[in-house]
């Protein structure tokens, strides 16, 4: 597995546009709330998840992705859906298209381990007290996720 991908890649094609692979998950408590991440790149809540290294697979991507910006070992339980066509500009100017696969996710246990600095603040929030989400295609699978309207492709 290639490390840092993204990094390698942006090296080598600056900000233009490019499509990229993504992964995350729901992780519900026992009140039906999801737990999101405070970004530190948008400033703004959304789902714990990042993009896939070259050589994993989506799951273990997300299982990564959950313990490094959580500090929380999941394990998948279902897939909640696939979105394709959504286009992320970022606040360097990167430009992407994220296919992103997300899952349902369910706790295996806490650690000690230090959450990266992509996370300001992880909280758990119900389906009517939704902060205000970075973007759209994290909304989708949060609204098809509270539906109950899933495995879904978009």
């Amino acid at each position: 597995m290639t490390k840092d991908y993204i990094k390698a890649l942006r090296k080598k094609v600056g900000h233009e546009p490019i499509i990229l692979n993504f992964a995350g998950g729901i992780l519900a408590n026992d009140q039906n709330k999801i737990l999101l991440q405070k970004r530190s790149d948008f400033d703004a809540w959304g789902l714990p998840g990042g993009a896939l290294e070259f050589g994993e697979s989506a799951q273990e991507a997300c299982v990564r992705e959950f313990l490094e910006e959580t500090g929380l070992k999941v394990r998948t339980k279902s897939l909640l859906g696939v979105s394709t066509k959504f286009i992320q500009r970022y606040p360097n100017q990167d430009v992407a298209q994220a296919v992103t696969i997300e899952f349902v996710v369910e706790l295996v246990e806490k650690t000690s381990k230090e959450v990266s600095s992509e996370t300001l603040d992880l909280k758990y929030f119900s389906k009517n007290k939704l902060p205000k989400i970075f973007n759209k295609q994290h909304q989708l699978f949060i609204y098809h996720y509270f539906d109950k309207d899933y495995p879904f492709i978009n």
